[in-house]
């Protein structure tokens, strides 16, 4: 069985500190009643910031750092216990909370007996660095204080998707990812083996060009041609993306990217031919430029036996 917490790393940190908390809370609720103590190991900040002063329920949220229904439910249990005492402000109001002499001996039978072995014991399974590995949380924390989470990934831009060239190496992703779109909706046909099959005489040294998505963490997930068919015209061909990819607007990008290529190459015209099945990618088409042509049906499309759509590039129309 894989780690997903582990293998994604800082994503799921969230979790894993979670994991990592519920495990050693576990620990240490064994280490407590082993020690004969009546408490959980929630309950131990609470005896402890009580220990140096009697507080208010406020201000014991302050100091310890956990939301007040929680802290609220441990002190409700401690005044039960017999560790804690209520008492009442004069402006009824406000409780202070106070440790009883049983609640004082807890605690000090907790930092005599229970801590010290705690501490070398996180410092062995820590390999002797526990003091940087808590030094690194309270930076980590302090810096959520100030900057929270979702703000700073709001504030970072980083490309998730980046374009690579053709290579020999790449070749197959052009075969691999337009086959599994045409297999899915229609049949391959003779025209369709002969450019997957042999890409770089097909199309890149006939003076095309093959244009592939990197998405980080997915991979090569994307692709499509720009075939030579005349002195400056060329044929947009075998776009597709893998359907592991759809919904992350990776055609989009790859078509933008195709498109200003073509443009850097001079293309008059830029075409396509497709078929009225492939709504959504008719669809993509019109919103980057391109408009269906007759002139483009009857001088282009006659090689492939399921082109009845032809569009041409025309951006300024």
């Amino acid at each position: 069985m894989f780690d997903v917490l582990g293998e994604f790393g800082s994503v799921f940190l969230g979790s894993r500190l979670k994991r990592l908390g519920d495990r050693v809370q576990a620990s240490a609720a064994r280490i407590i009643t082993n020690a004969g103590l009546p408490v959980q190991p929630g309950h131990m900040p609470i005896l402890f910031a009580l220990g140096r002063e009697a507080m208010t329920i406020n201000q014991i949220v302050k100091v310890v750092g956990i939301s007040q229904p929680g802290i609220t439910r441990s002190i409700g249990q401690l005044i039960d216990l017999g560790l804690l005492s209520s008492k009442v402000g004069i402006d009824q109001r406000h409780r202070t909370i106070s440790l009883t002499a049983a609640g004082y001996e807890v605690m000090m039978k907790a930092q005599l007996y229970i801590f010290p072995q705690v501490e070398e014991a996180i410092d062995q399974l820590c390999g002797g660095s526990a003091s940087k590995f808590l030094k690194q949380m309270k930076a980590l924390e302090d810096n959520l204080v100030v900057t929270p989470l979702d703000v700073l990934v709001s504030q970072i831009k980083i490309d998730v998707m980046m374009i690579e060239e053709f290579s020999d190496e790449l070749a197959h992703y052009f075969q691999d990812i337009n086959t599994e779109w045409i297999e899915a909706e229609y049949q391959l046909e003779d025209v369709d083996r002969k450019v997957l099959e042999n890409p770089r005489d097909e199309i890149i040294n006939t003076g095309g060009v093959i244009l592939f998505v990197n998405v980080k963490g997915l991979g090569i997930v994307g692709t499509g041609a720009l075939k030579k068919t005349g002195a400056t015209s060329y044929e947009l061909i075998k776009f597709g993306v893998f359907t592991k990819a759809r919904g992350l607007k990776v055609g989009e990008f790859l078509l933008k990217e195709i498109i200003k290529r073509a443009m850097v190459m001079g293309a008059d015209p830029l075409y396509l031919v497709s078929n009225k099945r492939a709504k959504a990618a008719i669809h993509l088409y019109e919103k980057l430029g391109f408009y269906h042509d007759d002139g483009i049906m009857k001088q282009y499309a006659g090689a492939c036996e399921r082109a009845d759509v032809a569009m041409r590039y025309m951006p300024n129309r």
